[in-house]
C-alpha cells in the first residue's frame, strides 16, 4: 500500500461577534493576494436588516469578499459572510444556508457554522474565534480540533470583548493565540504548511445530530422529551422545556434552539430585566391614575375614600422609585451589538 499524500488545512472558519468589524478587517487586510485556503465567516447579526459586512471586508484587504450564496463552490483566495437569519454551513466544497433553529439566541451562529466544518472537513480546517461576548464558537472550536483541526484565538487582552476568546480558551488548549493584526500572516503560514495524514476520530453522534438539526431542523424523537431528561430550564426563545445534551452545559428544546449554559444565564436576566420593568410601568401607572382619583373626589367629598386613592398613589410611587433605583444601579453597558454592520 502506498504513502499518503500530505495534506493542507485550506477551509479557514471564523468567528466573530461584538468588537469583531474590527478584529475582522485586521485579519482579512493582512492576509495576501495569494492565499490558497477560503475564509467562511460568521458574524453575530440582526435578522431583520441587511448587512455590508461583506462589503466592509471586500475594501478591506486583497481578496474579494462576498455574502455565501446557498449551494456556491468554496473557492480558495475568497472570502465568504453568513447572511443575516441565515446558518452558513459547509457540506463536500460547497456552501449550505439554513433556517435551522437559532443558537444562543442567534442565526448565524458561530458554532453552527465551526460544527459543520469538523463533520465536512475534519483535518482540513482551521477555527478562529475573534471578539465577542458569552460563548457561541467555545463547542464548535472544540469539535474542529477533536476532528484533527486547528484552533486560532484571538489574544483576549487584544479583543475588544475579550468573553468569546477566554471561553474559547477555557475548552481549548492552542498555541496560536495572537492579536488580531496578526492572524492574517498566521493564516497564510498554517494553510501553506504540509500536514502528513493523521488519524481522525470518527464524529460523535451528539456532534453528527447537532449538525444535522442545524441543517434540517429538529425531527420527532430527536431528543428524549423534556419530561423524562428535563434540564428544569425554560426556553427564552418558545418558553418549552430544555433538555440537557451533553455535559458540558448545553441545552435544546424540542423545536431545536440551542443554548449554552452562559447564554441561557444571560437570555433569562433579560427577562428578568423586561419584567422589572413592566412592573415598573405599572407602578407608575398606578400611582397617576390613584393621584388624579384622590384630587376628583378631594374637589367634591374630601377625606374617606379620597384620602385611601392618595395613600395607594404614594405607596406606588414609593415603590416605584425603589425599583427604579435598582434597575439604575443594575443597569450596564449593552455588551454585544446584534445590528448588522
Amino acid at each position: 500500500m502506498g504513502a499518503v499524500s500530505p495534506f493542507r488545512r485550506d477551509l479557514v472558519v471564523v468567528g466573530a461577534s461584538a468588537g469583531g468589524v474590527e478584529a475582522l478587517r485586521a485579519v482579512v487586510s493582512a492576509l495576501p493576494s495569494d492565499f490558497p485556503g477560503a475564509l467562511v465567516v460568521t458574524m453575530h447579526l440582526s435578522a431583520g436588516s441587511p448587512s455590508a459586512l461583506a462589503l466592509i471586508l471586500d475594501r478591506a484587504g486583497p481578496l474579494p469578499a462576498r455574502s455565501a450564496r446557498h449551494g456556491a463552490p468554496i473557492e480558495p483566495g475568497t472570502v465568504y459572510v453568513a447572511p443575516p437569519d441565515r446558518h452558513l454551513l459547509t457540506d463536500d466544497g460547497v456552501l449550505v444556508l439554513s433556517q435551522g433553529p437559532t443558537e444562543n439566541g442567534h442565526r448565524p451562529a458561530i458554532n453552527a457554522t465551526f460544527r459543520s466544518a469538523a463533520v465536512t472537513g475534519g483535518p482540513n480546517v482551521i477555527g478562529v474565534v475573534l471578539s465577542g461576548v458569552l460563548d457561541d464558537g467555545a463547542a464548535g472550536l472544540r469539535a474542529i480540533v477533536d476532528r484533527g483541526g486547528l484552533a486560532v484565538v484571538q489574544d483576549p487582552g487584544d479583543a475588544l470583548y475579550s468573553g468569546m476568546p477566554m471561553n474559547a480558551l477555557s475548552l481549548v488548549e492552542t498555541e496560536h493565540v495572537v492579536r488580531a493584526g496578526e492572524i492574517g500572516a498566521l493564516l497564510d503560514k498554517l494553510v501553506r504548511m504540509p500536514v502528513e495524514p493523521v488519524e481522525v476520530p470518527p464524529a460523535s453522534d451528539i456532534l453528527l445530530l447537532e449538525d444535522r438539526i442545524a441543517r434540517d431542523g429538529v425531527r420527532a424523537g430527536a431528543f428524549p422529551p423534556a419530561e423524562q431528561n428535563g434540564s428544569g430550564y425554560t426556553c427564552p426563545d418558545c418558553q418549552g422545556g430544555l433538555t440537557e445534551v451533553d455535559p458540558m452545559g448545553r441545552y435544546r428544546c424540542r423545536i431545536g434552539h440551542a443554548w449554552s449554559a452562559q447564554a441561557l444565564l444571560a437570555a433569562h436576566d433579560d427577562e428578568f430585566r423586561f419584567a422589572l420593568q413592566k412592573a415598573l410601568r405599572a407602578l407608575d401607572e398606578k400611582a397617576g391614575l390613584a393621584r388624579k382619583l384622590a384630587a376628583q373626589l378631594s374637589a367634591r367629598r374630601p377625606g374617606g375614600l379620597a384620602e385611601r386613592y392618595a395613600a395607594s398613589a404614594k405607596e406606588a410611587a414609593e415603590a416605584a422609585d425603589t425599583l427604579r433605583r435598582f434597575l439604575l444601579e443594575a443597569s450596564e453597558p449593552a455588551e454585544e451589538q446584534t445590528t448588522a454592520p
